[in-house]
């Protein structure tokens, strides 16, 4: 099972007008991936996710040049599913067999930021080959499923005061979902407008829907507190990202001030980006992203992060089909995950990509059971949206 290939493609594909929408990124009209795949000596691909960007659009050029100018010289010939062991090869560069000696990391320079995306992509391809290998999901490999099924909530919500209660609603009948996310921060102007949104969003959909709300670290201390203060009484089930991730200890001064659970890790690379947020007591649910922390095996590591300190583990699934079910056969294997993002925002990565069909019943996930993350890509798509580099 020796790795003889390591791909990388930058698709950018065009999101059809009426599926365009406005948030603090500007409007966004098509949706940018960086599809990994690795292929072993017997024929056998893996495919998995690097991100350049948490949000639908960015420049994958890096990423593709770090995957085939770096990681894959480091990694082929080795065998694919020692998967910790190339983990942690790329992490620590050179002095590896220092680290394999003594135990602990000598991480390269490039230790957080596109390196780490990029690894994220080969250590979820490297996953989906060794459940493919054996037969079973990747969630299998992991643990095994803690629940046969999970509540997904539809993740979207960027309508004004007067329309977002329809558009929210709109989300709830479409999939029988329970739970709802809404954006809001500095796309709205003021504060004012983010606490009208969400209290029109309240009275639409009554009490018994969950809805979360998202500021994509667009808000300061003081306005995210005026925020929190302002909607005290809609019973949001989280406030996600309210201040920028370069901003930790803002992000403790807002959860010390509100009775809202707070929510954050989309933004964050490696565990111990995570550890940093826990430890300065600024979380009470956990988002690893697969395709931007380190992949399947950081996203794995974070979980027990979030076991060990009694905090919700909700990974953010907002990308392809490849980093959606990466984190879905996380969350299955995670006890202290509960509920998993649902995109409805217009995206052709997780629908056009694939030639399987991604589906929501009454508001439900099924455990995985295809083998490794169950996705295939549809190369006729791949190919007219790959991107030069």
């Amino acid at each position: 099972m020796k790795i003889s290939n390591i791909e990388a493609f930058w698709l950018r594909s065009p999101i059809p007008e009426a599926k365009q929408h406005v948030s603090d990124y500007g409007l966004l009209t098509h949706f940018d991936m960086t599809l990994v795949v690795v292929t072993t000596e017997d024929g056998t691909q893996g495919f998995g996710e690097a991100k350049a960007a948490v949000g639908s659009a960015g420049v994958c050029a890096s990423i593709v040049s770090c995957i085939e100018n770096e990681i894959k010289p480091a990694l082929v010939g080795k065998d694919a599913r020692h998967i910790t062991r190339m983990w942690e090869h790329v992490y620590n560069g050179t002095r590896d067999h220092y680290a394999q000696k003594r135990g602990r990391k000598f991480p390269i320079l490039g230790r957080r930021g596109l390196t780490i995306s990029a690894l994220s992509g080969v250590d979820t391809a490297l996953w989906d080959i060794k459940g493919k290998m054996l037969g079973v999901p990747v969630m299998d490999l992991l643990g095994g499923p803690c629940r046969d099924s999970m509540p997904a909530y539809a993740s979207g919500g960027w309508a004004d005061a007067e329309r977002i209660g329809q558009q929210l609603q709109g989300y709830v009948d479409k999939g029988g979902f329970s739970g709802v996310k809404m954006r809001v921060g500095v796309m709205d102007e003021t504060v004012d407008n983010s606490i009208a949104r969400v209290h029109a969003a309240r009275e639409a959909l009554g009490n018994d829907i969950k809805i979360m709300a998202d500021a994509h670290g667009t808000f300061n201390v003081p306005e995210a507190k005026q925020f929190c203060r302002g909607v005290e009484d809609c019973k949001l089930y989280w406030f996600e990202e309210p201040v920028s991730p370069d901003n930790r200890h803002g992000t403790a001064e807002i959860r010390q001030s509100t009775s809202i659970p707070i929510a954050a890790g989309e933004s964050e690379y490696t565990s111990f980006d995570i550890r940093d947020l826990i430890e300065v007591r600024a979380l009470d649910v956990v988002q690893p992203d697969s395709a931007i922390i380190g992949g399947i095996s950081e996203s794995m590591r974070v979980s027990h992060l979030a076991a060990a300190h009694q905090l919700e583990l909700a990974p953010h699934c907002w990308g392809s089909a490849f980093s959606f079910m990466a984190g879905v056969n996380v969350a299955f294997a995670a006890p202290s995950a509960t509920i998993i993002e649902f995109s409805l925002g217009g995206n052709p990565m997780m629908y056009d990509l694939v030639q399987e069909q991604i589906e929501v019943k009454d508001g439900q996930i099924t455990a995985p059971d295809r083998p490794g993350l169950g996705m295939t890509p549809n190369w006729d798509f791949v190919k007219e949206f790959s991107q030069k580099v």
